[in-house]
């Protein structure tokens, strides 16, 4: 049988995104969850009107308490002492690291010190982190890479720092199709490519990296962990898009 996962993130009031758009993946999945909540948030699909962050102790406290699990994500950390927490907690399973810097509204969810601390101690604990374009340039930013470098120079240069792969998801790009490209380290980058769809949903980033965590604690490899996962999210917005 396999052991829970372990999300860690905030708590999204409106259910849209972070630890309970984490949950119900899970349990889409037919997979426990367990959670270390790292800030309590009210927002909605238009703004986010209050953060209060959970004390450090706590949160190191959650993750211990969660005991044995089969593979973590990580979601939004808000600064730079909860990042810190998390590194010195994390279980010994597979990492997925969605790299939460900005929620869709445009309210900052990670501070610069905590974007810094978590490429050091955090990226290269993870199998795969799975940065959006914006969230990409952001990470190369405090590298210190330049802004005309491409997504492969970005995604390089993340390798570098010890991860196991990039998946740069493409759902911020223009175009009829939308494009998530892996990087890993020895082979030549793969795309995932599906039409792209009418319509938007928030938390899909969420939803897709808690998918591919279920998919590594089930034993599933990283190619079908993300195929799975893009299914999953395709037939979220497919649910959308039928009438009531």
């Amino acid at each position: 049988m396999t052991r829970p996962v372990l999300f860690i993130g905030g708590m999204d009031s409106s259910g849209g995104a972070g630890l309970l758009r984490d949950c119900a993946t899970a349990q889409d999945f037919g997979i426990a969850a367990r959670v270390a909540v790292t800030a309590v948030t009210a927002q909605t699909d238009h703004a986010v009107d209050c953060v209060q962050m959970v004390a450090p102790e706590t949160l190191g406290a959650q993750i211990v308490a969660a005991g044995r699990v089969s593979a973590a994500k990580i979601g939004m950390l808000g600064t730079a002492v909860h990042v810190a927490q998390v590194a010195r907690h994390l279980p010994d399973a597979p990492l997925v690291l969605d790299p939460v810097l900005v929620s869709s509204s445009g309210h900052v969810l990670l501070e610069p010190d905590g974007v810094a601390l978590l490429l050091d101690r955090v990226v290269p604990r993870a199998q795969v982190i799975t940065p959006n374009l914006p969230e990409l340039r952001a990470l190369g930013g405090t590298l210190g890479m330049g802004a005309d470098l491409s997504v492969a120079g970005l995604a390089s240069a993340l390798l570098a720092r010890g991860c196991g792969a990039v998946l740069v998801k493409g759902g911020h790009d223009d175009g009829t199709f939308c494009e998530d490209w892996l990087y890993t380290p020895k082979a030549a980058p793969l795309c995932f490519r599906a039409r792209r769809l009418s319509g938007s949903l928030r938390g899909t980033g969420c939803q897709l990296a808690s998918a591919i965590a279920v998919g590594l604690a089930g034993g599933q490899d990283l190619c079908a962990a993300i195929e799975a996962a893009r299914l999953a999210v395709l037939a979220r917005f497919q649910a959308q898009a039928l009438p009531a």
